[in-house]
């Protein structure tokens, strides 16, 4: 078990490190000097310039690499123009919605998908499982903005029950902040859902019918435990691969979300750094995200070995 767990520390490294290679060459292969690109055509030559040494562009091509390198290792991803701030900076404090609201999209897709998923594979070609296929089919087709503006003309503008757009005031309560973020992890619950359910179902389909799950009725378990306790657990491994990848998609796709809800999260940041071309806070955010996406696939893969015995072995 930690000989596989040092290998997948390895891969994770090594993705990484790929990852801060690409993010430190974008900003280099930009068409023109890059430093001239963020301060827009009405900046000074003499402007440029101090740009150009407070990035640290006017070094070598290996000098800015080794100083880009070196201020991760130190936890510093540059200095926001715009903003006038550290980048972790401007990241941490818009770190809290973007995190509860991705936490809270896939306990609802998760909620809504397995379930449905498991029961659709146990009623196969019945109403249920077609009704079922055919709804997350359709759910996986919804764009998430255009399921956010019907949430919000339904439930905030005409019945009022919940807030059209933000994340309450800077010293607000912690469940009314929550509050502000029923609708949008609803959205993205929603529509998240439906690859979940479909990986459900499938996976529960291939182990239905195996020797095990008919021994396992043959002993007269009830069909309950049958389903649970044996089909679900053995179809664990790419329920939770999906279930993985989905929080990672969650973490970018809230970016859209964001925008239609105005939530000061990570993802309206970075929104913004793109209009204003603020390249450092995109360069972090990028860090930040891809960084993300590789625990999240560690953490699966440290999962599958306490779910199927068979991994570790």
């Amino acid at each position: 078990m930690l000989g596989a767990a040092l290998n997948r520390l390895i891969g994770m490294l090594t993705v990484m490190a790929i990852v801060v290679t690409i993010v430190f060459i974008i900003v280099r292969v930009t068409p023109g000097d890059p430093a001239a690109v963020m301060l827009g055509p009405d900046a000074t030559a003499a402007d440029i310039e101090a740009l150009r040494q407070r990035l640290g562009l006017d070094g070598t091509i290996l000098e800015q690499f080794i100083s880009y390198v070196g201020g991760i290792f130190r936890g510093d991803l540059g200095q926001s123009i715009f903003l006038g701030q550290p980048v972790t900076t401007a990241l941490w404090l818009r770190a809290e919605p973007t995190f509860f609201l991705t936490i809270f999209s896939l306990a609802i897709a998760t909620a809504i998908a397995l379930p449905i998923g498991v029961a659709s594979a146990y009623w196969r070609g019945s109403w249920f499982d077609q009704a079922m296929t055919s709804l997350a089919m359709f759910a996986a087709s919804v764009p998430s903005f255009w399921l956010g503006l019907i949430f919000i003309q339904t439930f905030a503008v005409s019945l009022g029950w919940f807030p059209t757009s933000g994340y309450g005031g800077p010293y607000s309560p912690l469940g009314e902040r929550l509050y502000h973020l029923v609708l949008p992890a609803t959205t993205l619950g929603i529509v998240s859902s439906a690859l979940i359910m479909r990986f459900t179902r499938a996976s529960m389909l291939d182990v239905l019918n195996d020797d095990y799950v008919r021994t396992a009725r043959s002993k007269g378990m009830s069909e309950w435990r049958v389903v649970v306790r044996h089909a679900l657990k053995n179809a664990l491994i790419p329920i939770l691969t999906v279930i993985g990848l989905t929080a990672a998609l969650l973490i970018s796709g809230a970016i859209v979300t964001e925008t239609v809800f105005a939530l000061p999260g990570v993802g309206n940041l970075i929104v913004s750094a793109v209009l204003r071309r603020d390249y450092p806070v995109i360069q972090g955010a990028l860090l930040i995200v891809a960084g993300l996406y590789v625990l999240v696939n560690f953490a699966i893969d440290m999962l599958y070995l306490l779910v199927d015995p068979r991994v570790r072995y």
